[in-house]
């Protein structure tokens, strides 16, 4: 065989493993090679350059996609993460809910508040305790379940605060009701309307956005159903920030809904003196640039994927 010929060889062999995942022994039998034969043929590969493998540090961060962040977006503070290549959906979750959990221990708050979501729930389990000490924990937006699935919102609050040896203070309320006249009265109920003077008092917010898809949180827990979403995202939603949805620009997209939701309004976050968005996967691309672009959070934890699409968005998702 010539040069090229060989080259053509390893590439394929080359890319039938690490691309297609197939094993030696199935490339050997398509290929007519035995086992041995194959694995040489990857050490050449490797040799000539065709194979580069990194060796990446599973909490590994991308320090020029954060600083490229801070620059384009403003932002006080990025944490990107390395997605590994067999991630799926739900293994990139919990690399980067563990990320965000290493960067709250280092920012030790003294009043954090939270929302709620499955990605805030690895946060939680992924931090060790004593992360902090004395650290008031307040939820920020109301989590009791309208379905038979129970939401981990209290659950996740609890978790925070007793590893981090601090207090708690519960939003016992829907996310949602079913009239503006139920929020008000609620909202007006002395202790919901001292936890939610708490809240907006948080020197640190922690959130995580929702995507606009059938599996959102919202749905799960019954307070919205999928032809509701797709309402939604008819009339502009990518996603939601502590229940609340909003467009690509950052806006509410239906505010008769938005004054039926419980929770500090958005404005709190945008003013938030630290307000981290933790962010990860290709259903939030949308929602993690309105959130970024519009001010509602000034520190974002993701993953390198998501990082490179607001850095460089496709023409379809600019406005």
């Amino acid at each position: 065989m010539t040069n090229i010929e060989d080259e053509a060889l390893l590439y394929q062999v080359a890319s039938m493993y690490y691309e297609q995942n197939r094993t030696q022994e199935q490339i050997g039998e398509e290929l007519h090679f035995t086992r041995w034969k194959v694995g040489r043929l990857l050490a050449e590969a490797r040799q000539a350059g065709i194979v580069r493998i990194e060796v990446v540090h599973p909490k590994a961060r991308v320090r020029a996609l954060e600083e490229r962040l801070r620059e384009v977006f403003g932002l006080r503070d990025a944490v990107v993460v390395t997605a590994d290549r067999t991630d799926d959906e739900e293994g990139l979750r919990a690399r980067v809910a563990e990320a965000g959990a290493d960067y709250l221990a280092r920012l030790k708050p003294s009043v954090l508040g939270v929302s709620w979501g499955r990605t805030m729930d690895l946060l939680a389990a992924s931090l060790h305790s004593g992360w902090a000490k004395d650290v008031h924990v307040v939820q920020i937006n109301g989590g009791l379940s309208r379905s038979r699935t129970p939401t981990s919102a209290q659950d996740m609050a609890s978790r925070i605060a007793h590893s981090a040896q601090g207090t708690l203070s519960v939003l016992p309320v829907p996310s949602i009701v079913e009239q503006e006249a139920t929020r008000r009265l609620l909202e007006g109920d002395s202790a919901v309307a001292d936890v939610l003077t708490q809240a907006a008092a948080a020197d640190t917010v922690l959130f995580s956005p929702g995507g606009i898809g059938a599996d959102s949180v919202l749905v799960s827990s019954g307070y919205l159903t999928a032809d509701d979403l797709r309402g939604l995202a008819e009339a502009g939603a990518v996603g939601d920030v502590a229940g609340r949805f909003i467009d690509a620009r950052g806006a509410i997209v239906d505010r008769s809904l938005d004054d039926r939701t419980l929770g500090l309004p958005l404005e709190h976050l945008r003013h938030s003196a630290v307000s981290v968005a933790v962010v990860s996967g290709s259903a939030k691309h949308a929602v993690c640039a309105a959130v970024v672009s519009s001010g509602l959070c000034n520190t974002l934890v993701t993953d390198h994927h998501t990082a490179s699409h607001l850095l460089n968005p496709q023409p379809s998702d600019e406005l």
